[in-house]
């Protein structure tokens, strides 16, 4: 199989263009609601680490303040509740996320593509930001998965190659499963090799295995789940990903 980076990139050029009317914004924004914006960035990065590792039910809201070092009483100036707090994460996680694979999806007429390119976004972004891929892996394997974000997407489009007859699966539900359940395992996979403590590169080498490229050797494994032959799998899931400029709406952290 070819081999393909497994990293999206953008044109400096576009994204510093776009950055230099941000930043007069910035320039100009008053000092109290610049104070908010990063106290709310705070509570919400802290409570993505805790909520990754714990869960909701494990955390508590004056965990979230001290991780983020701000004061107990300023939580409730941004959130009602940690039950607040957590949906304005998996609205990040799931949702926006989703949205963004589905405007850098529009254009392809491949179902298969489709469905290459979001596991292969979904797996760079893991790579990239660890604690995005903990908070997946955590949330993706409960009743949320079927009706938002990466899960209702991914059924739909599992769907849709069905009735284009791409894909040829006896059940689309288990072949939903199947697909979503190896993303997350992968996600799994591509955390952990960069996550201290985790199954290392090293280790994987010990047991005959190796993470190099793979986004894409997942992707192929999928299409081949779906119905298409390795050959053709491994065609469609080296080829170039769509970028959408000027910025990658994936790269903001919640």
């Amino acid at each position: 199989m070819p081999k393909t980076s497994n990293r999206p990139t953008q044109k400096r050029a576009a994204a510093q263009a776009s950055a230099v009317p941000e930043a007069s914004a910035e320039a100009r924004e008053p000092r109290g609601a610049r104070r908010k914006r990063e106290t709310r960035a705070r509570l919400l990065e802290a409570a993505l680490k805790l909520m990754a590792e714990k869960g909701m039910e494990g955390v508590a809201i004056n965990e979230i303040t001290e991780a983020a070092d701000v004061g107990f009483g300023s939580f409730y100036n941004h959130f009602e509740s940690k039950e607040a707090i957590y949906a304005t994460l998996v609205e990040s996680v799931f949702e926006e996320f989703a949205d963004w694979l589905d405007r850098l999806t529009v254009g392809l007429s491949d179902p298969a593509e489709v469905v290459a390119v979001s596991v292969r976004y979904t797996l760079i972004r893991a790579h990239r930001e660890p604690l995005w891929g903990q908070f997946l892996v955590r949330e993706g394997f409960s009743s949320r998965m079927l009706d938002h974000g990466l899960g209702k997407r991914l059924l739909r489009d599992v769907q849709i190659g069905v009735v284009a007859k791409r894909f040829t699966v006896a059940d689309p539900f288990v072949a939903f499963l199947s697909v979503g359940g190896t993303v997350l395992a992968a996600v799994t996979a591509e955390v952990g090799v960069d996550t201290p403590g985790a199954l290392s590169a090293d280790a994987l080498k010990a047991l005959g295995f190796s993470a190099e490229h793979l986004a894409e050797r997942v992707a192929t494994a999928l299409l081949q789940t779906l119905g298409l032959k390795r050959a053709e799998a491994e065609k469609v899931a080296a080829r170039p990903l769509p970028i959408v400029e000027p910025v990658v709406e994936a790269d903001r952290k919640p």
